[in-house]
């Protein structure tokens, strides 16, 4: 992270104060006396107590009315590697389910396509320069609220069991969680070593979806049996998708039969910045190593998609382990009665590129890197109108406001996201239509650089700037999404598009502003070019 970024959070957005706890003794003013008869004063006193008592089972009956909320937060998974968003060959038929029944958001975008900011985002409501994780290696500030406290200062029980991924050097328990079981670093796919409540780790023999869910529904039937009066909140950190790929035995050859090339776009690239092109033969491009399963590279033979095509089957084959895992906690709600009571919250903390213009991983502002998947299931807000399909640009911004809303707890204050209760009813009247997208350049991932986008109900602009304030030195870019959803066509030296460019650059200028990021005040490291060494064995 450069020295330059803010790593602690704005004083308005820290936790405030704890309000001290009110003794009963002091639930009266104390100008109010008791002047009545010793028989009086005691049916008087009854009467308080009765009152008060009360007044306490009518908020418990209110508490007992708040959903429960279950949280899968899957990593580096595409919006599109689900059977109900189109894909050809994945079947996922109990996420499908949540899908039918729920509200599936068609355009779902992470603001930084990386997973520890993408991560503290969706805690926060924050953009990652308000919330001060910008990298993979910085920890969710300890003073930085979240929905998590503030559902657990509410009355929730709340957990979290998987992987977190901030601070990766770190697997003790974080605030806001009554429950908390972690690991250093990604974890592996098999026989994890968990951190307990911070009480003592051990080896937790078996596949990693596998085990997370098991131990997921255990803390669910503890929660029954010790807390049932009050409703709970359980994070469920996936490490799948994330490379290195390794499916499931059950499920390693089930897409042995199918064939896979690379995308068209990789090799439509004369209209596309160079820097693209010259990421080709890097970590990050699909003519290197492509996560290790290619061991000669660089390699631009077009026998090299063999490598790719393996690669490309071992991460379908991680996301089947993730769907059951839905169907396991989906069934397991319904057969305890918990399942119409709990908002079911399915979504990825970043896309991934499978391809797309020679890319694999993330980072960049286009589409398959952006754009996530996100389904929830809720029946209170579906009542009326049944499952919904949300057309509007959502961000992962908009998922804590979003759980506070239905569990009524309080909200963030000076937040960029919004709940989309709105958009259940149909009131789109002040919902987006623009928003920023932004990465800064990594000097331990050097093959992407600074990139600062607007993205509109229509258009994309895309810049790169060089981090000193001099002109950019990477060709811009400019996508029609309606006419071209593929970003196949740059229209940034189209002549017929030149005031388009003009606006939507002032539209970057206005996005940036919404989220206090004012001409003078973006502050990001300076671009050193696209680097061809390997990252560091121990952060890959």
């Amino acid at each position: 992270m450069s020295a330059c970024l803010r790593r602690t959070p704005p004083a308005a957005h820290r936790l405030p104060p704890r309000a001290p706890l009110v003794k009963a003794a002091k639930l009266l003013p104390a100008k109010y006396t008791f002047d009545f008869p010793p028989r009086s004063r005691c049916l008087a006193m009854r009467s308080l107590l009765a009152c008060c008592l009360l007044a306490l089972l009518t908020v418990s009956s209110k508490a007992d009315d708040r959903p429960n909320v279950v949280v899968m937060l899957c990593d580096d998974i595409r919006w599109n590697a689900l059977s109900c968003a189109g894909h050809p060959h994945l079947k996922t038929p109990n996420i499908d389910r949540l899908a039918a029944e729920g509200i599936y958001f068609e355009n779902m975008f992470c603001t930084t396509s990386l997973c520890s900011p993408s991560r503290a985002t969706i805690l926060s409501g924050l953009y990652a320069h308000a919330h001060g994780v910008t990298n993979n290696f910085t920890d969710y500030p300890a003073d930085l609220d979240s929905f998590p406290r503030r559902l657990q200062e509410s009355g929730y029980q709340t957990a979290y069991i998987g992987k977190w991924h901030m601070g990766e050097k770190s697997d003790e328990p974080r605030p806001g969680f009554n429950h908390f079981v972690t690991h250093k670093g990604q974890g592996s796919y098999f026989d994890t070593e968990f951190n307990f409540n911070g009480k003592g780790r051990r080896v937790v023999p078996g596949y990693y979806t596998t085990v997370v869910t098991d131990m997921s529904i255990e803390w669910i039937d503890q929660h029954r049996s010790e807390n049932d009066s009050k409703p709970f909140m359980l994070m469920i950190g996936q490490k799948a998708p994330h490379s290195f790929y390794f499916p499931e035995p059950k499920y390693e050859h089930t897409f042995d039969d199918v064939e896979v090339n690379y995308p068209h776009s990789s090799f439509k690239l004369d209209d596309k910045p160079e820097w693209i092109t010259q990421r080709l033969s890097t970590w990050h491009g699909i003519y290197g190593p492509i996560f290790d399963w290619r061991k000669e590279f660089p390699n631009d033979k077009a026998s090299g998609v063999v490598d790719f095509a393996r690669m490309v089957r071992a991460y379908w084959g991680t996301i089947l382990s993730i769907d059951d895992s839905v169907g396991r906690l989906v069934d397991h709600l319904k057969a305890t009665g918990q399942l119409d009571n709990t908002m079911f919250v399915f979504m990825g903390d970043n896309g991934l590129l499978e391809g797309e213009h020679g890319m694999v991983d993330k980072r960049t502002a286009h589409e398959a890197s952006a754009r996530v998947p996100m389904i929830i299931r809720y029946p209170r807000w579906t009542k009326e109108s049944g499952p919904m399909r949300i057309k509007q640009q959502v961000l992962t911004t908009d998922v804590a406001p979003t759980i506070l809303d239905a569990a009524g707890a309080d909200q963030l204050t000076k937040i960029h996201g919004s709940s989309i209760k709105p958009l259940i009813s149909g009131d789109d009247s002040q919902w987006r239509t623009e928003w920023l997208y932004y990465y800064n350049y990594e000097k331990q991932f050097p093959y992407t650089p600074n990139v600062r986008s607007v993205r509109g109900d229509r258009f994309k602009y895309i810049r790169y700037p060089h981090g000193d304030g001099s002109p950019d030195r990477h060709m811009a870019e400019l996508y029609d999404m309606q006419n071209d959803p593929a970003e196949s066509t740059n229209l940034i030296n189209d002549p017929s598009h030149q005031q388009t460019i003009a606006e939507m650059e002032q539209r970057l200028l206005r996005a940036m502003k919404a989220v206090g990021l004012a001409p003078g005040t973006d502050t990001m490291p300076i671009d050193a070019g696209i680097g061809t060494a390997l990252p560091d064995k121990a952060i890959r």
